[in-house]
């Protein structure tokens, strides 16, 4: 990608959507020992999310009902946005619906431009590089579902429903409580990036793993589940 079209993008989405354009891609959340090649940027890897500078065009976000897989509860979420927060590190994920709770784990970048993934199957991972959850803009918390075909943290993520809650338990001492919007599958090669990492002006959640079908040759997923929520309370 030249420096010229990156700096193009950048001035015409912010600099959190800048972020992604890096090449960011989603690997593993299909889960393997093996390790994972590396991939040029705007290639998949098994499990992964698309670069995000093969999403849209510049300046533009997918349009509405446009993700393939539907959605569900759309436009479900209850309760009024509340002020973001200062930043602050994510400690811990509860999410009553699934009975699930999770320390997390740091992710950063790969020098491939991958997203890291969480080492541990059982524990998912937030995204260093963006927001965290309760201050402005889309923080991301990513997870395996499975792992050398058993369960792993984001297994049930897909079955989550627009008005489910989300806890996530800050380094500073607060509990942000997310609601949920609503939940999409999107096939990896129309994975919807701008719309999940770009600028918003309140507090947002983005949950992310593998879904669809699995491959067990390839150890590779074809779709991704994505939970869109945003915060509603803070204690």
């Amino acid at each position: 990608m030249k420096a010229t079209l990156v700096r193009s993008r950048r001035r015409t989405l912010g600099p959190l959507a800048a972020v992604a354009l890096t090449g960011l891609l989603l690997a593993g959340c299909g889960g393997q020992n093996a390790a994972q090649p590396a991939a040029p940027a705007g290639q998949n890897l098994p499990g992964g999310a698309p670069a995000a500078a093969d999403a849209a065009p510049p300046g533009k976000t997918p349009a509405a009902g446009s993700q393939s897989g539907g959605s569900t509860g759309a436009g479900a979420g209850s309760g009024g946005v509340q002020q973001a927060l200062a930043r602050s590190e994510p400690q811990k994920i509860s999410i009553p619906s699934l009975n699930l709770t999770s320390s997390l784990e740091t992710l950063r970048q790969n020098p491939d431009g991958t997203m890291q993934t969480p080492k541990d199957p059982a524990l998912a991972g937030w995204y260093e590089p963006g927001p965290t959850p309760g201050s402005q803009g889309p923080a991301v918390i990513a997870g395996h579902v499975t792992w050398n075909g058993a369960s792993a943290v984001f297994e049930k993520l897909k079955t989550m429903k627009g008005g489910d809650t989300i806890k996530v338990t800050r380094q500073d001492g607060k509990t942000v409580t997310f609601t949920v919007d609503r939940v999409a599958e999107y096939p990896k090669a129309e994975f919807p990036t701008l719309e999940v990492y770009k600028n918003i002006d309140h507090a947002g959640l983005r949950l992310v793993t593998c879904g669809g079908t699995f491959d067990p040759k390839k150890h590779y997923y074809d779709s991704n589940v994505v939970v869109f929520a945003r915060m509603t309370g803070a204690a």
